[in-house]
């Protein structure tokens, strides 16, 4: 799943994390929590749908 979140960082980092450090990687699910936030609030409807796929991977599961 980081591959995928990077993939997006790398593909939305001009349109949406343009205040961000160029080389700037989410270590963290907290800076990947903030990462994916501005890409959806900055970003456009494909950027929406696929920062929400990426939250149903990263969630954990409810039946377990």
């Amino acid at each position: 799943m980081d591959a995928e979140v990077r993939r997006l960082v790398e593909e939305y980092r001009d349109r949406c994390l343009w205040f961000m450090k160029p080389d700037f990687f989410p270590a963290s699910p907290a800076e990947q929590s903030m990462v994916l936030d501005s890409i959806v609030r900055h970003g456009d409807r494909t950027a929406y749908q696929r920062v929400m796929e990426i939250r149903r991977w990263l969630s954990p599961s409810s039946n377990g």
